[in-house]
């Protein structure tokens, strides 16, 4: 399968990246946010959903939302660049239907959260190369 590249300019496009990236493995060090440049940004190894199959396959992947004025961290130890985290969704909050700035939120399992003040949503998600087999595949309790 050729290598995604997504654009989220709305909540229903940023549904398909939560989805495209839930279960990926993101280490502490590679994300961050570029705060003159307005930009949070992250390296991620995404479970890829989207192969049909019973041997998962993982992806390198970058995903960076632009236009971003803030980012707070909750629940995470940013001083452990070693650290390792299992993004489980996405969600983009807009208060006011006629104002696009709004927050966006990365839930990570074990209750971190990182939370993004944006002046309107843009996000952008790209596979980075080729894809290895997963070791294991994600499960979830119903």
């Amino acid at each position: 399968m050729p290598d995604l590249k997504l654009l989220a300019l709305d909540s229903e496009d940023l549904g398909v990246i939560a989805a495209t990236t839930q279960d990926a493995v993101v280490r502490v060090a590679d994300m961050g946010f570029a705060r003159s440049d307005r930009r949070f940004a992250m390296l991620m190894n995404r479970y890829a959903w989207e192969e049909p199959g019973k041997q998962g396959q993982r992806r390198r992947a970058a995903l960076h939302f632009d236009r971003v004025n803030s980012a707070q961290v909750a629940g995470i130890d940013t001083n452990s660049a070693e650290g390792v985290l299992e993004l489980l969704t996405i969600a983009y909050e807009q208060p006011n239907a006629e104002d696009p700035s709004g927050t966006v939120e990365l839930r990570f399992a074990d209750g971190g959260t990182v939370r993004l003040g944006v002046e309107c949503l843009e996000a952008r998600l790209q596979d980075l190369g080729a894809a290895w087999a997963a070791k294991l595949k994600p499960e979830h309790a119903a």
